[in-house]
């Protein structure tokens, strides 16, 4: 079995395989080693520019890039990627819909002893109110190599929402991914558990709990949250009534939201969440924070059974 590893990580690997095959530029704001963009740029130095610690104009720089048709992966922290530039995002990428593909590592609570001020809860919520963005959250790093892929492959802007924590495979090498599609790790029709990023594995974990008392969770990878896979949503609904959105992001403007949204208009169901309860995040050793925010198992397996109670 593969060992575990993070998001970031098999982020830089894509794009060092990608760039044997592919013609585009990373672009990176003095946080190579970090991003793990230092992965891309020992293979193609050339190819490779440090913009040094200004966001704002490394997304300015390679939307002019972009303008020539060469496709550009911009990468730092989610809270500088997303927050900090987000005007630069929004109107220099976002507004011409430039092939600009924005690497976001570092993001949610895993960032662990980093501390409120580098924990990025607020970005899904920042991205996908951007119209034309494209916003994708892998679990894991075959996911993830297959979502940075597609990323590439794909004519728009895209934020790409990755971890710092090393995470356990979920997916097989081969894995394929295609963008606006969900992935469903687990048939079941009492409840359903809707997961993004490291959530995903703490989906499986309380799918696991839940049917030693005879409760059978189905559970899905979200990893596009723009566009979401819409259909897997309202089957959900339709068929089991009862479901449970489980981020790594503030409950309002996330996951949950978005799920919720659909929900509401196409098949009323009961929606609960499982995300950080709209509070600023607090430094420790990164379980101690995942649990102190409650983005465990225990969490959403106990969501899971106050749906279910609310479902008429």
């Amino acid at each position: 079995m593969a060992e575990k590893k993070a998001t970031r990580n098999a982020y830089g690997e894509a794009l060092a395989e990608l760039g044997a095959t592919h013609d585009f530029l990373v672009m990176d704001a003095d946080l190579s080693k970090s991003t793990m963009t230092a992965t891309f740029k020992k293979v193609f130095p050339d190819r490779f520019i440090n913009t040094g610690i200004a966001e704002g104009n490394m997304m300015s720089v390679a939307a002019g890039i972009a303008t020539t048709g060469m496709p550009v992966f911009c990468s730092s922290f989610a809270m500088f990627a997303a927050g900090r530039a987000f005007e630069q995002v929004r109107n220099a990428i976002g507004y011409p819909h430039l092939n600009v593909k924005i690497g976001a590592t570092h993001a949610g609570m895993s960032v662990g002893e980093d501390g409120a001020t580098h924990q990025c809860c607020e970005d899904i919520a920042l991205m996908t109110v951007i119209p034309g963005m494209t916003v994708l959250s892998p679990a894991d790093e075959f996911e993830t190599k297959a979502a940075v892929k597609a990323a590439l492959e794909f004519d728009g802007p895209v934020y790409l929402r990755l971890g710092r924590l090393a995470v356990e495979p979920l997916y097989s090498p081969d894995f394929k991914f295609e963008i606006g599609k969900s992935h469903t790790l687990r048939n079941g029709d009492d409840v359903t558990i809707i997961a993004t990023g490291l959530m995903v594995y703490e989906a499986l974990k309380a799918a696991a709990m839940l049917k030693e008392e005879g409760i059978a969770a189905r559970v899905i990878d979200m990893a596009s949250l723009k566009p979401i896979d819409k259909d897997a949503i309202i089957a959900a609904a339709k068929e089991t009534g009862a479901i449970v959105t489980a981020e790594e992001h503030n409950v309002y403007g996330g996951l949950g939201s978005l799920v919720a949204s659909v929900v509401s208009e196409c098949s009323p169901a009961v929606v609960l969440k499982v995300g950080v309860e709209d509070k600023f995040g607090k430094s420790g050793k990164v379980q101690d924070v995942l649990d102190y925010f409650g983005l465990n198992a225990e969490t959403i397996k106990a969501r899971c059974k106050q749906a279910m109670a609310l479902r008429k």
